[in-house]
């Protein structure tokens, strides 16, 4: 219920700031660029706009996080999955804790559970502000457009994100 909730209210502030934007806005919102990333792992720098045409997940997670390490089954099937139908997943890894800042940490976890998709590193949660998270985890999907159109904090509701993935990756333009 409470993952609904706040589902509901990234709804519902996209909404808002949608009409509050004036006519020439979207009805949602571009996805930030990654921003004061640390370090890549497990990929070069990306950019959203080297990602544009695809379907992008972000997700936002901390290695001991334990909703983080919950939904990481789901976030690699997925990638595994839709990667050869144009999803591309980025993982944001974004430290709770000082220890988790640390690259080797950092490293030794995404070999750990065994994570093939790209990580940004986080550390100063500039890529966090700019998308105005507060969660871990955090999903953010993105249209081939760029635009942010689905979002979901915390565990659970991963059918409905799977048919969400498979919805835009379906629009082909």
């Amino acid at each position: 219920m409470l993952s609904r909730l706040k589902t509901f209210t990234a709804a519902a502030l996209f909404a808002a700031i949608a009409a509050t934007s004036g006519a020439a806005s979207a009805a949602t919102p571009t996805a930030p660029e990654f921003t004061g990333i640390e370090k890549w792992l497990n990929s070069q720098p990306l950019t959203m706009q080297q990602l544009r045409g695809k379907v992008v997940l972000v997700d936002f997670w901390t290695y001991t996080c334990i909703n983080c390490i919950h939904t990481l089954p789901y976030v690699k099937s997925w990638h595994q999955k839709y990667k050869d139908q144009g999803l591309a997943v980025v993982g944001v890894h974004t430290p709770e804790y000082p220890f988790e800042r640390d690259t080797d940490n950092v490293k030794t976890a995404i070999k750990r559970f065994d994570i093939q998709f790209p990580v940004a590193q986080d550390n100063r949660y500039a890529t966090w502000n700019a998308y105005d998270n507060q969660y871990w985890p955090a999903f953010y999907l993105i249209d081939r457009k760029g635009q942010i159109v689905y979002s979901h904090f915390g565990e659970g509701d991963y059918a409905q994100t799977e048919a969400e993935i498979q919805k835009l990756i379906a629009q082909k333009g």
